[in-house]
């Protein structure tokens, strides 16, 4: 029986100038930095796809270049999640579900909604756009993570909401954005903001210790006793949870080498 869900790190996209030279060899070419990055992470969330809609030869195509077992994530795109009035999305959110994600199958990971910071929390509304989010599409099951930037989300009524739809509520380890860490779905989000370029490892190593120790509690089913919650008094359901642990955003240059850091510790 399995007492512990599976904890993949990684980064946000591939494609990053100063990653030639300290994560990619030098002699490395461009068309196989996917490949190469792969290779040494076990997860990669895709910021490209919340600016453009890729075509479902791209998504197959990222699918054959990264090994058995690797995951995407995939940032929804802007148009879903940039609207006075979400309830009002559906035809944006069937366009981008429709525009070829099902392509990664088993490869594809939890679809991010990512919303403005300037965007509050109307229960309503809210709820009418957790309506929209499918279950499957082609086939393929999806999973969710709502990643709010607004204050007016930490409330009880929020992660509750959350959970109704089993939604994970992105956790965002960052200078400027509400930090809460309620576990709504049936897997964990979360991005570590926080990093130093002059750090090796973006984070420091008894950071990264600590980071490791949240990811095997959340992976066993638990709630970290250090972060912050939207909702202290909910109860929730003991049971093995996958985890995504993205190092995004400051101490970009040393992402790759956190990421790798601390899969290390949570597998050792």
């Amino acid at each position: 029986m399995t007492t512990s869900g599976t904890i993949r790190c990684g980064i946000g996209g591939w494609t990053f100038e100063p990653w030639e030279g300290t994560f990619y060899p030098d002699d490395l070419p461009k068309k196989r930095q996917l490949e190469y990055a792969s290779s040494k992470l076990k997860t990669i969330e895709v910021n490209g796809t919340y600016y453009s809609t890729f075509t479902p030869a791209t998504y197959a195509k990222w699918a054959a270049e990264t090994p058995d077992g690797f995951v995407f994530s995939l940032k929804a795109i802007r148009f879903t999640t940039n609207r006075r009035v979400l309830g009002e999305a559906g035809e944006s959110v069937a366009k981008f579900l429709q525009s070829g994600p099902s392509e990664l199958g088993k490869k594809l990971g939890p679809i991010v909604w990512q919303f403005a910071p300037t965007k509050k929390f109307d229960p309503a509304d809210f709820e009418a756009f957790l309506k929209l989010l499918p279950e499957k599409q082609d086939g393929v099951p999806l999973r969710h993570a709502l990643e709010v930037r607004h204050p007016s989300f930490v409330v009880p009524e929020f992660a509750a909401l959350a959970r109704k739809y089993r939604a994970a509520v992105c956790y965002a380890h960052h200078f400027d954005y509400p930090e809460f860490a309620d576990v709504t779905a049936d897997f964990v989000y979360a991005r570590l903001q926080r990093g130093q370029d002059d750090i090796p490892t973006a984070y420091k190593p008894a950071e990264l210790d600590g980071w490791a120790k949240r990811a095997k509690v959340w992976a066993a089913g638990g709630m970290p006793d250090d972060l912050p919650l939207a909702d202290d008094k909910a109860k929730v359901e003991k049971k093995p949870r996958d985890v995504f642990v993205y190092f995004i955003h400051e101490g970009k240059v040393r992402a790759p080498h956190a990421a790798m850091a601390l899969q290390q510790r949570v597998d050792g």
